[in-house]
C-alpha cells in the first residue's frame, strides 16, 4: 500500500506542477475573465476544492504536535493545495519502509515535519509570485 501511495502522491505533485506551470506561462492567474470569475460552477469549484483542503488540514494539524509549523503547513495548504498535500504525504510516506502498515502514515508519531518545508514552499511562491 505505501508503493501504491508514495507513486499515486508523485503523480498528483508532478501533474500539479505541470498543470500550473502550463497555465501561468499561458495567462497570470490574475487575469480570469470576470464572466469565469462570477460564475455559479467556478464558485461551487472553489468552495469544494477550498473545503477538501481544510479537511485534509484538519488531519495535518493533529499529525503536527508543534503550533508554528501547523500555521506554517495552513498557509502552504491554502495558497498551493494540492502541491502543498502531495509534498506533506510524500515527506510521510517516505519515512516509512515500503512495508509499513498504513496506520504508521496516518496516526500521529513523535517525528514531525520539520516547519522549514511548508516556510520553503511559501517564500519560493512569493518569489515567483513577485518576477511574475
Amino acid at each position: 500500500m505505501i508503493w501504491f501511495l508514495r507513486i499515486l502522491f508523485i503523480s498528483v505533485l508532478g501533474s500539479m506542477l505541470w498543470v500550473t506551470s502550463w497555465a501561468s506561462l499561458q495567462v497570470s492567474l490574475f487575469e480570469i475573465p470576470r464572466e469565469v470569475g462570477a460564475h455559479p460552477w467556478f464558485i461551487a469549484t472553489l468552495f469544494d476544492a477550498y473545503w477538501g483542503f481544510i479537511t485534509f488540514y484538519v488531519w495535518l494539524a493533529y499529525k503536527e504536535p508543534s503550533w508554528p509549523a501547523r500555521m506554517l503547513w495552513f498557509l502552504a495548504v491554502v495558497l498551493l493545495g494540492n502541491i502543498a498535500m502531495a509534498i506533506y504525504l510524500l515527506i510521510q510516506l517516505f519515512r516509512v519502509s515500503p512495508d509499513a502498515k498504513l496506520e504508521t502514515v496516518v496516526l500521529r508519531s513523535e517525528r514531525q515535519v520539520s516547519a522549514w518545508v511548508p516556510a520553503v514552499m511559501i517564500i519560493t511562491l512569493g518569489v515567483i509570485a513577485f518576477v511574475a
